[in-house]
């Protein structure tokens, strides 16, 4: 997919469409000769005899014919983004200023540059790992601050060291098995059992952690989901639309009204949360609502918080049995808030004099009563601080490895598979022979998300997502 490094590559690396500037980035060995050949310094600067990280004013010409007055930022090799030589040309962000600009330096011989070329080419000059490479995408993509602070951790090597960390130990551990594979035969032991039951389970620990850490890293990638759940009438379509600021959802009196879910996206304190409005659940003998409800239970297996709606005219033992059919289903996996609704209904009694968390023992630590009205917006701004606080307990710093990426979490999970082979071949003493050849299959599954190992189809899936000019 992608041609050698010895090319020369362009590409507009700002978003199209209006604007005052646009960058044009070119990298590779002939970068510096291609620019002095079609820039005019103001003060008539040397450009090959410049040091890199300076900036310098001038002129863009086509032979005689000024295209336009560019800024030129300077990188050289090995100090720059891709390793090799690189300028970035700030000219006017006129499309025809853009256009005339790449025809040029095309004409020259430079080539342009494929998605995701420059990072690519970062990682094959060993600027950073693929892990730090693919993060780089997330960053891009981002759409909260929760997910940019992730993404910029990994992209800064937060992820990369724990996996140079576990990678080191597992190649530790695999020669210690090797040494006693070469000196069979003279009986010779480097290291006994225990110490490598000690190496195992400290591997296998790593790994169980990575792996735990996709749902909860991929939910901030994504938005973490927030299922609405309840009977039929409580109140979901208007809470969504509480939650949203806007009328997302259709709100009506009549029963089973909403019968697909209906989603969205709100930034809550630099936290992207989905909340999922799902069909009323009861009995019914209607085709297209059992569809709706069966949805409904599916959004709340795929939800990283549930939300249990029930008003507050309920009985304790309704409100009992609305509970115990989601926990049920979740049992203490995710948290359950029980969003007791319609308070604005009682006009004489404080509706928390009600509700005794002792007459509900099927609850865990982690869910929690809230007392709101949807409708009069009340309380709603505590349900969020909340949902807020709830996310907020996972600490996201550069020690702390969260795993994002898909990709990373097939490979880690199979890597986890393979040091659970080993642990259990420890126990029965199975020979050294096989145990190798299972620490191999680890060393291989991690190698693949830091590119140790790697393969030109997999840098073309890898790469092909990225924006040109990145």
């Amino acid at each position: 997919m992608y041609t050698s490094n010895n090319d020369t590559i362009c590409a507009i690396a700002t978003a199209p469409g209006k604007g005052a500037l646009s960058i044009i980035r070119i990298s590779g060995k002939e970068t510096y000769p291609v620019i002095d050949s079609i820039f005019r310094s103001k003060k008539n600067k040397n450009l090959i005899n410049e040091k890199g990280y300076t900036l310098l004013f001038g002129s863009i010409f086509n032979e005689d014919k000024l295209i336009d007055e560019v800024l030129l930022s300077l990188f050289k090799a090995p100090l720059s983004y891709t390793g090799e030589d690189l300028i970035e040309i700030s000219c006017h962000a006129s499309p025809f200023i853009q256009q005339e600009v790449i025809k040029l330096l095309l004409h020259k011989g430079v080539r342009l540059a494929k998605p995701g070329e420059f990072t690519l080419r970062a990682y094959m000059n060993g600027r950073m790992d693929l892990s730090q490479a693919e993060a780089v995408s997330d960053l891009i993509a981002s759409t909260s601050a929760s997910a940019h602070q992730l993404a910029l951790s990994q992209m800064r090597g937060g992820y990369a060291n724990e996996l140079k960390e576990l990678r080191n130990k597992l190649l530790h551990f695999h020669a210690m098995l090797e040494l006693e594979l070469d000196f069979a035969e003279e009986e010779v032991e480097f290291a006994d059992r225990t110490l490598m039951k000690t190496y195992c389970s400290d591997v296998q620990y790593r790994l169980v952690r990575l792996v735990g850490s996709f749902a909860w890293g991929n939910a901030v990638k994504h938005g973490i989901q927030v299922a609405i759940v309840g009977e039929p009438n409580v109140g979901k379509s208007t809470l969504l639309n509480a939650l949203l600021n806007e009328d997302k959802a259709i709100v009506s009196d009549i029963p089973g009204t909403t019968r697909d879910v209906i989603e969205d996206v709100v930034q809550i304190d630099g936290y992207g949360f989905r909340f999922i409005d799902t069909a009323g659940i009861r009995n019914t003998s209607d085709t297209i609502e059992k569809l709706g409800i069966k949805k409904t239970f599916e959004k709340i297996e795929q939800a990283a918080i549930v939300l249990l709606l029930v008003e507050v005219s309920f009985s304790i033992q309704k409100i009992k049995a609305d509970i115990t059919q989601i926990k049920n289903k979740i049992g203490n996996t995710k948290p359950l808030f029980i969003l007791v609704n319609k308070i604005d209904n009682l006009k004489t009694i404080e509706p928390e004099n009600r509700f005794n968390t002792e007459q509900f023992p099927q609850l865990h630590e982690q869910d929690k009563f809230i007392f709101i009205s949807a409708r009069e917006n009340k309380n709603i701004d505590i349900l969020k601080n909340t949902l807020v606080e709830q996310v907020a307990c996972v600490e996201l710093n550069e020690s702390h490895a969260v795993v994002t990426n898909a990709r990373h979490h097939e490979a880690l999970s199979h890597a986890k598979e393979a040091i659970e082979r080993v642990n259990q071949g420890l126990e029965s003493n199975l020979s050294n022979d096989l145990l190798a050849l299972e620490l191999r299959q680890v060393l291989h599954y991690v190698g693949e998300i830091t590119g140790t190992i790697s393969n030109d189809e997999m840098l073309g899936h890898i790469f092909k997502n990225f924006c040109i000019g990145k």
